[in-house]
């Protein structure tokens, strides 16, 4: 393996940029380790723990449904306790699967050593991508626009909660705990979300500027992807991620279902549109590999079908002593090896890396937080039926 090549494996999906640099610089990671699960801990104390301690000085942590107490609101605990937890020790599992799809296109090896350069081109622009000051701050900014118009909203809504002292006739007055989710629970929540969402483009755009290159792949591989297999398993890695954010949707469906009955309908039809949403996100990605895998298909079938032709015509002359379709002539005695089980295979070549077993861990990641939700206003019975067509489709 040659010194370029080896740069390929060494991409760290979860380092880089200034909000990794201000956890290295205050000692909450270290750069041989992300060190997740303190670091989960301290966020989820940050955003969720510090609003529970002010909602319970102030009398709003427990108590009856009607005064929407803290520890009974969904939407607290999906987006502060659940899900950024499970943002942050996410970062190691996409790491790790990135880095291990990386270096698999080095051990195969698939990259044609003439793309070697290339290759590394394109993982060095990956890194500035997840370095980037400019996506970040973007990330940030947004983040604080979301928690701003969430604001609005609080100081509208109708009744007295954990977050509100509802006044007739003026604007609701916010608790300090209402207060410190805006200024820093909740830009946290969405600062982690849209900075994992930014990274995952740049490494979609990898992937896609990697499938461009000329790739070594062989059609009778027994992945049955031409030796592109290992790339189909890179939406795993955001099961965990995915679970957070289904969490998060499952929380507002909830919520929705306080509001109005929830339906089989609507329960159908949520779910299945965010399983194609969470589908699409993550398979768009590996698209990008259907092109040479459609022409290493055509091109060996192709070619193994012009081979059987003159293998079974050879043959044909050996047992019968002619041909019977248009003659003999000197031209074709030749030999060659006998190519039909390469044909056989290479019709079984898929084009898509995607395939069912690789993404039921996501498809049901996805599910079972919306599921769970159904279940408290529909019967069990519907629930399953409707999980059941979605994962056997």
């Amino acid at each position: 393996m040659t010194k370029a090549a080896s740069q390929i494996g060494e991409y760290l999906a979860s380092h880089g940029a200034p909000f990794y640099d201000l956890q290295l610089r205050i000692g909450l990671l270290r750069r041989d380790s992300l060190c997740v699960s303190r670091r989960a801990l301290i966020l989820v104390a940050m955003t969720w723990g510090v609003p529970l301690v002010l909602s319970a000085v102030a009398g709003r942590a427990l108590g009856p449904a009607d005064r929407s107490p803290f520890l009974l609101d969904m939407i607290a605990w999906a987006r502060f306790f659940v899900a950024v937890g499970a943002f942050v020790l996410a970062e190691q599992m996409t790491e790790d699967a990135h880095r291990a799809t990386l270096r698999q296109f080095e051990r195969a090896p698939v990259i044609a050593p003439s793309s070697i350069d290339d290759a590394v081109n394109a993982v060095l622009r990956a890194c500035r991508g997840r370095d980037s000051r400019t996506a970040e701050a973007v990330c940030l900014l947004l983040a604080l626009l979301i928690s701003v118009a969430s604001y609005s909203r609080l100081t509208s809504v109708p009744g007295s909660s954990w977050a509100v002292e509802a006044s007739p006739g003026e604007h609701n007055r916010l608790t300090l705990a209402a207060w410190w989710c805006l200024m820093v629970s909740g830009p946290i929540f969405w600062f982690l979300l849209l900075r994992t969402v930014w990274r995952g483009f740049v490494w979609s755009e990898l992937l896609r500027r990697l499938a461009g290159l000329e790739l070594r792949l062989v059609a009778t591989h027994p992945d049955g992807n031409g030796g592109l297999g290992f790339v189909g398993q890179v939406p795993n890695a955001y099961t965990l991620f995915v679970f957070a954010v289904s969490c998060v949707v499952g929380a507002a469906l909830a919520r929705h279902g306080l509001d109005q009955q929830l339906t089989t309908t609507t329960a159908t039809a949520v779910m299945a549109g965010w399983l194609l949403v969470v589908f699409g996100l993550l398979c768009f990605p590996l698209t990008a590999f259907s092109n040479p895998l459609a022409r290493l298909k055509k091109e060996t079938l192709a070619a193994t079908g012009a081979q059987a032709t003159q293998f079974h015509r050879e043959w044909e002359r050996k047992t019968l002593g002619h041909n019977i379709a248009a003659g003999e002539t000197a031209e074709e005695q030749v030999d060659v090896a006998d190519p039909s089980k390469q044909f056989e295979t290479t019709g079984k070549l898929s084009i898509w890396l995607f395939k069912r077993s690789t993404l039921v861990p996501v498809a049901v990641a996805a599910l079972l937080p919306l599921a769970a939700v159904a279940a408290t206003q529909l019967p069990y019975k519907d629930v399953a039926i409707i999980l059941k067509k979605l994962l056997l489709l």
